[in-house]
This record gives C-alpha cells, sequence and structure tokens, in this order.
C-alpha cells in the first residue's frame, strides 16, 4: 500500500500553470491517504481561490492519482482552509525561485 510520501512524489511531475513549480513544491498538496479498498484521497488547495485554472489542475491531480499501480479510484477536495502561504508551506526550492527569503 503506497505512504502519503510516495503519493506526493507521484504528483511532483504536475505544475502549477502559471508558476511553472510543482503543485508539490508549491505546498498545495495538503494531505493525501489511501483506503483498504485502494481509493486515494487527497485534499489539496489553489495559490488563489480564484484560480481560472482550478478545474484543470484539480483534474490533473485527480486522473495523475488514478494511473497509480493498483488505486481503484482517486478523489480530491478542494480546500481554502488553511489559507495558502508560499512562506510558510512551499519547499526550500521554491522559495527560491519565487524569491522568499
Amino acid at each position: 500500500m503506497a505512504t502519503p510520501e510516495e503519493l506526493k512524489e507521484w504528483l511532483r511531475p504536475i505544475e502549477d500553470p502559471e508558476m511553472r513549480m510543482s503543485l508539490v513544491d508549491l505546498g498545495l498538496i495538503y494531505e493525501l491517504s489511501i483506503s483498504e479498498d485502494l481509493v486515494i484521497a487527497c485534499t489539496m488547495t489553489l495559490t488563489t481561490p480564484s484560480c481560472p485554472a482550478a478545474d484543470y489542475i484539480v483534474k490533473q491531480v485527480q486522473d495523475r492519482l488514478k494511473e497509480y499501480p493498483g488505486v481503484k479510484d482517486a478523489t480530491v477536495k478542494l480546500v481554502f482552509e488553511p489559507k495558502w502561504n508560499a512562506r510558510e508551506m512551499a519547499s526550500e526550492e521554491a522559495k527560491e525561485k519565487l524569491r522568499i527569503w
């Protein structure tokens, strides 16, 4: 059974279309779990609630999770609490690219 860390690595190739950085590195993936019946549940956010690519991003995450070996289904829950904050949630590499020191 996959771990949340393995699932995050699986999602790493998906990028925010405007920022051109991984959703994982930006800290937009809040929680990942896989049930005994092999269904993945993902809780994530976006850089802004008014993101014009919201549906596209959520679909990319859901489709990618469904491709994980052995997975039967995947759900993605989009939340805006806690509010995304790059200073607290992004990786050091992402902060460097965003020029956040």
